[in-house]
């Protein structure tokens, strides 16, 4: 297969969503295919775009512009189906950046197996919310989204372990906190293609969580740095705004996120 930053790159670089996650999906399956014979692909250098490729819709605004909509309504809940689809999107691009954009830095090939399989399953998640929306008349760009999600990538364009702590650590692992919510929503309408959407994502997002906090762990090992402190220090530098909980300390312990990692930065929000 082609260099693996390459495959990246080209992710980053294509701006219909629909053949964005095709094209994901795609390179994970090559990439797969030759790890189960015995091969590690060339990984290589790219030079992926700052922001990636978007569609024209949905229109993106600043997170205090985007309009609010009741969730007990239908209309709300179509809403919040197309809010999470644009951070499922978000997240593929987001995968395939720390892989390409971080490509001279020597990782195991367990690293990209990680983030290949991370992104492999944002797409099939976007696809499953795409589905949902269709279903209700709706699609993927009718409706405004917000601008926000990709400055974290912008701000830790230059360093591996903030990246790391921002995205899956706390952005991903704020997915874990909200989602069981919106699935008693859904499950109280008798929505079941959206519960078993949501509960798919919840399933699989604490594998993403892990893999943030695993390579979190072993760079601080290779730098032969506290993890905690590093961590405090990464996110109070590059998160804007503090942890908020209430937290899932379940999900969060099961995906190597111990409390002492993330209520101390909630207290200091406080």
């Amino acid at each position: 297969m082609r260099p693996l930053a390459d495959c990246a790159a080209e992710v980053l670089s294509t701006a219909d969503a629909a053949e964005k996650t095709r094209l994901s999906r795609a390179h994970a399956a090559d990439w797969f295919a030759a790890r189960a014979a015995g091969e590690v692909p060339p990984v290589g250098r790219a030079d992926p775009p700052l922001r990636p490729a978007r569609p024209d819709r949905p229109e993106l605004l600043d997170p205090r512009e985007v309009p609010k909509r009741k969730p007990g309504s239908a209309e709300g809940r179509t809403a919040m189906l197309h809010a999470v689809a644009h951070i499922e999107l978000n997240a593929v691009d987001l995968h395939w950046d720390v892989i390409a954009r971080f490509a001279h830095i020597p990782m195991p090939a367990g690293f990209y197996d990680d983030w290949v399989q991370a992104a492999d399953e944002e797409s099939k998640h976007f696809g499953l919310l795409s589905d949902c929306l269709a279903a209700r008349g709706s699609h993927y760009g009718a409706l405004p989204a917000h601008a926000g999600m990709w400055r974290a990538a912008e701000d830790t364009a230059g360093d591996i372990m903030g990246r790391l702590a921002v995205v899956p650590m706390v952005l991903e692992a704020r997915g874990l906190d909200v989602t069981p919510d919106m699935i008693a929503l859904f499950r109280r309408h008798d929505e079941t293609d959206a519960v078993a959407a949501l509960e798919t994502i919840y399933a699989e997002e604490v594998s993403h969580v892990a893999y943030g906090s695993k390579w979190f762990h072993f760079l601080c090992g290779r730098h032969e740095a506290d993890p905690k402190e590093t961590f405090h220090a990464l996110v109070r530098r590059y998160f804007k705004g503090g942890l908020k909980p209430p937290f899932n300390t379940e999900k969060r312990a099961e995906a190597g996120l111990p409390p002492d990692f993330y209520w101390p930065l909630a207290e200091e929000a406080r």
